[in-house]
């Protein structure tokens, strides 16, 4: 996994397959799911879209010199950051969106790189 070209596009691809798995899980053992899943899929598709961002703020600061690659990494951090915060007072002030269910769906892509990692780390032991 870690030695792929399209490593991005794998995380992202697996995301979405854990997010379909969840929220199928979400419709059958939830009565009313609509706000749970709308919540979750509001959280993933924001987490998924700040990956990307992260993708491309490294891609262009590792071509600029070190001092202008750090400031315009920091300000690209606190741009992401404040796009977490807010979908996280939309989701708050939101009816039609659960909080908590927003908040998975943001950490689904760390959610899918550790599994991922353990995942690999395992299947490498077995093969030796």
């Amino acid at each position: 996994m870690f030695n792929d070209k399209n490593l991005v596009s794998d995380i992202i691809r697996k995301t979405v397959v854990y997010g379909l798995i969840i929220i199928g899980i979400m419709f059958i053992g939830i009565r009313d799911a609509n706000p749970y899943v709308l919540g979750f899929i509001f959280g993933t598709i924001i987490g998924i879209l700040g990956f990307k961002l992260i993708e491309k703020t490294a891609k262009r600061a590792v071509t600029m010199k070190p001092s202008k690659a750090y400031n315009y990494s920091i300000l690209h951090y606190f741009i992401r950051y404040s796009i977490y915060a807010m979908v996280l007072i939309i989701a708050a002030i939101a009816d039609y969106l659960n909080f908590f269910t927003t908040v998975l769906g943001l950490f689904m892509i760390k959610i899918v790189i550790v599994t991922s990692a353990f995942i690999n780390k395992n299947h490498k032991k077995d093969k030796d």
